[in-house]
C-alpha cells in the first residue's frame, strides 16, 4: 500500500509540474472561465457518462457510487481502497472566418481517494472546476486597439460520502469547497497621427478571490432484469449556490515594447470598488440535475445515456455584468450516450481481452451567448483500461476525445480540439481481518 501511494503522489507531482494554464479556450474570457469536466477519465471515455457505478473505480459525479457490498474476493470482509489521479493534454485548432492559430495545453484533472467502511463509503480529492487563460486582441486599420489577457480559475475541494440502503438504492452527498482566483486585464492601444503607438498607455487590472461551499446529492439503482442482464440507474441534483467574489481594480499607465510586447508600470492609481458596492460581489451557482439509465452484463458490457441540466441563466456577477453587455446566458444542457466492452474479464492468460473498451459521444449547450448566437459543443470519445501489476483491481486509462465548440458565425471563434487524457486508479485492502490457526 505505502508502494502505492507513492506512485499516485509521484503523479500528481508530474502532472502538475507538466502542466500550464489550464485552457487556452477565448471562450474562458467570460463568466468565471471555462467549466472543467467534473469526471474520471473512465467517465470522460463514455461521453461522460457517470451512471455506472462499480467498487474499484471512483465515480465523482454522483456520491451514491462510495456505498456498496463488500466482495466475495475478499471473503465478504471488504471492498478496495481506491487511489485515483489524472490528466490530460489537449491540442486546440483556433479557427475564425479569416484566420486560424493553434494551442495546446496541459493539465492536472484530479486527485481522488475512496475508503470503504461496510456498506459506508468516504471519498476526498481535489479537481479544478473552472479554468480561465486566453489572449483576445482587436485589429484595425493601425494595428491592435485592445488587447484582452487572463488566467487563473477555480479549483474545487471535497468530501463525499454514500451508503448502501438496501441491495440495490444507495445514496450519497457531496460537500465541496470551491476556491481561487481569476486575473484579467485589459489594454486600449493609442497612436499618433503618423500610425506609431504613442509613448504611454492605459491598462485596466482587475482580480476576483473567490471561495464557497456548494453540495451534490445522488442516488444509484440497480436491479437485476434476469440472469445476466442488471439495469442501473443515476439521479444527481446540486441546489443553487454563491461563492464569495473579493475583487480589486487598478488603472496603470504603462509603456510597452513593441517588438517584445513587455509591459512596464510606470504609476497606479487603485479604483475605489467599495463605493460602488463592487468590493465584495456574490456570484451564482446555479442548480444542476442529472439523471441517466443504462443496461449490461456484469464485468461485460455497458451501455447507457444520459441528461444533465443546469440552470445558467441565473449565472452572474456583478462586477463584470456590466462590461460584457454583448454576453447573455441561457439554461445549459448536456446529452450523454456511450459505454464499455471486456472480452473476458477473467482471461488472465490474456491481456488483451481483460482490457476495457470504452466510446461515447456527448453534445452540449453550454449556456453561453455572444452576440446572439449559442456556444455549443460536440465530442467523440475514445478510451481504454489497461490492468495494471498483479492487483485484480488497479488499472492504467486511457482516452481521446475528438471534438468542437463554437461558431465562426458573427465573428466569433470555433475550436477544434483533440484531447488526451490519462489516469493511474490504484486498489488494495483498506483492513484485512487477522486470522489464527
Amino acid at each position: 500500500m505505502i508502494k502505492k501511494l507513492v506512485i499516485v503522489f509521484i503523479a500528481f507531482f508530474a502532472i502538475q509540474s507538466f502542466a500550464q494554464e489550464g485552457t487556452s479556450s477565448p471562450y474562458s474570457f467570460y463568466g468565471i472561465g471555462s467549466l472543467k469536466f467534473k469526471g474520471t477519465v473512465e467517465n470522460r471515455s463514455m461521453g461522460g457518462l457517470s451512471i455506472y457505478t462499480d467498487s474499484t473505480h471512483v465515480n465523482l459525479r454522483n456520491p451514491a457510487s462510495y456505498g456498496g457490498e463488500n466482495l466475495e474476493l475478499y471473503n465478504n470482509e471488504g471492498r478496495p481502497m481506491i487511489f485515483s489521479v489524472g490528466g490530460s493534454h489537449m491540442s486546440t485548432k483556433l479557427k475564425s472566418e479569416t484566420n486560424s492559430d493553434r494551442a495546446s495545453t496541459s493539465t492536472f484533472d484530479y486527485l481522488a481517494v475512496s475508503l470503504p467502511i461496510g456498506k459506508l463509503g468516504i471519498g476526498f480529492g481535489l479537481m479544478p472546476y473552472t479554468s480561465v487563460g486566453y489572449k483576445l486582441e482587436n485589429y484595425e486599420a493601425n494595428g491592435i486597439t485592445k488587447r484582452f489577457k487572463g488566467d487563473g480559475g477555480v479549483n474545487k475541494t471535497y468530501l463525499s460520502a454514500g451508503y448502501q440502503i438496501t441491495k440495490a438504492l444507495s445514496v450519497g452527498i457531496d460537500a465541496q469547497y470551491n476556491f481561487g482566483k481569476i486575473e484579467g486585464s485589459t489594454i486600449e492601444y493609442l497612436y499618433d497621427n503618423d500610425g506609431e503607438l504613442i509613448q504611454y498607455q492605459t491598462r485596466e487590472d482587475n482580480r476576483s478571490d473567490l471561495s464557497g461551499l456548494n453540495y451534490n446529492i445522488g442516488l444509484t439503482y440497480k436491479t437485476k432484469l434476469n440472469s445476466k442482464l442488471e439495469l442501473t440507474s443515476g439521479v444527481t441534483f446540486s441546489p443553487k449556490s454563491d461563492l464569495n467574489s473579493k475583487n480589486k481594480r487598478s488603472v496603470n499607465t504603462i509603456t510597452i515594447i513593441p517588438s517584445t510586447e513587455q509591459e512596464f508600470v510606470v504609476n497606479t492609481l487603485e479604483t475605489d470598488l467599495e463605493s460602488k458596492g463592487l468590493k465584495e460581489t456574490s456570484l451564482t451557482l446555479p442548480a444542476k440535475f442529472s439523471f441517466g439509465v443504462g443496461i449490461g452484463e456484469a464485468r461485460k458490457w455497458f451501455v447507457g445515456v444520459e441528461s444533465v441540466f443546469q440552470e445558467t441563466s441565473k449565472f452572474g456577477n456583478a462586477l463584470y455584468d456590466s462590461a460584457n453587455t454583448e454576453t447573455t446566458y441561457e439554461n445549459s444542457n448536456t446529452f450523454s450516450l456511450g459505454g464499455f466492452y471486456i472480452p473476458d474479464y477473467n482471461a488472465y492468460r490474456s491481456y488483451i481481452k481483460r482490457m476495457v473498451y470504452r466510446a461515447g459521444v456527448r453534445a452540449e449547450k453550454t449556456g453561453l451567448i455572444i452576440n446572439g448566437e449559442s456556444i455549443d459543443e460536440f465530442g467523440i470519445s475514445f478510451g481504454v483500461g489497461l490492468p495494471v501489476g498483479n492487483n485484480l483491481f488497479s488499472n492504467a486509462n486511457l482516452g481521446f476525445e475528438f471534438g468542437k465548440r463554437g461558431t465562426t458565425n458573427k465573428n466569433l471563434i470555433q475550436e477544434n480540439f483533440i484531447n488526451f487524457q490519462l489516469s493511474l486508479s490504484l486498489n488494495d485492502r483498506w483492513f484485512e481481518k487477522s486470522k489464527f490457526n
